[in-house]
């Protein structure tokens, strides 16, 4: 059952960089992480009676996780407003290699045979990017500046840690208790940046956009699957970073369908490549 919802988790979350986009096309990036963050904690309030009664340590744990995601994500909504959406998803997949080498540093967990295989398969499919065809390289680095390349590395990087402190916080906690502070304290994160920074924001429009409630939607269902999937017995980091990477494959056909982005091919070669590796990673 772990393996499905970490499954349905990856989808959703192909599915979330599609709306990431849509909804940046009309609000700034702040607006659409305040807004959609208030908007799933609104959604998440009914759960507030059964969410209290934590030790006092384990709201430090879930705001230290809130504070890593607060960083993860201004990172990836930049660097997804000015990038390819294909391009976004491919270089997304980097974080199965930290993931990886999180879980068996920190959780001790074996990679057997097949494991080893898959995370070889999907390290090849994202070198494999690297060695795009010429012209398909100048048009990425004419399109792309290094410095949202590294965003998304860095993104990558902080929501391996993140998933890591998932798997250690469901030892003890519920994914109701989870879920519902880990969305306060975000919400309170992003709050005092716009206080502090004094950033403008324009509410009313924000609050109108309609792929700003649609992605709060989004990823209420998408965490909540995952944090029961990382509170089920058996359930391991290595296996359900690889079942996460299948959202790759969403958007790079919404980069070709719905943006109309070209020299995809080579990206879905390349996610062919990682969705084998992830295939054979959860056998």
């Amino acid at each position: 059952m772990w393996i499905w919802l970490v499954l349905l988790y990856g989808v959703l979350k192909g599915v979330r960089e599609i709306v990431k986009k849509k909804a940046l096309e009309k609000n700034s990036t702040i607006e659409v992480l305040f807004m959609y963050t208030f908007l799933s904690f609104v959604l998440v309030l009914p759960s507030a009676g059964v969410s209290l009664g934590m030790e006092p340590r384990f709201y430090f744990y879930v705001a230290v996780k809130s504070f890593v995601i607060f960083l993860a994500w201004m990172c990836s909504f930049r660097a997804i407003k000015r990038m390819p959406i294909s391009l976004y998803g491919v270089l997304d997949l980097s974080r199965v290699l930290f993931a990886t080498l999180l879980g068996v540093a920190v959780l001790q967990e074996a990679l057997g045979a097949f494991q080893v295989t898959g995370l070889f398969l999907v390290s090849a499919g994202l070198l494999l990017l690297k060695y795009h065809p010429r012209s398909v390289r100048e048009t990425a680095a004419d399109a792309v500046e290094v410095r949202y390349v590294v965003m998304a590395f860095a993104s990558c990087l902080l929501n391996a840690v993140s998933g890591l402190l998932d798997k250690i916080l469901m030892k003890d906690i519920t994914s109701s208790q989870l879920q519902f502070w880990y969305l306060l304290f975000l919400t309170l994160f992003y709050l005092l940046f716009i206080l502090i920074s004094r950033t403008p924001v324009n509410w009313k429009r924000a609050l109108c956009n309609k792929w700003v409630w649609l992605l709060s939607m989004l990823i209420v269902i998408a965490d909540r699957a995952l944090f029961v999937a990382n509170g089920m017995e058996g359930s391991r980091v290595t296996v359900m970073t690889l079942l996460k990477q299948a959202g790759c494959v969403v958007t790079i056909l919404a980069g070709r369908v719905l943006f109309k982005e070209k020299n995809t091919t080579h990206k879905l070669v390349c996610a062919a490549v990682i969705i084998a590796g992830i295939v054979i990673g959860v056998k």
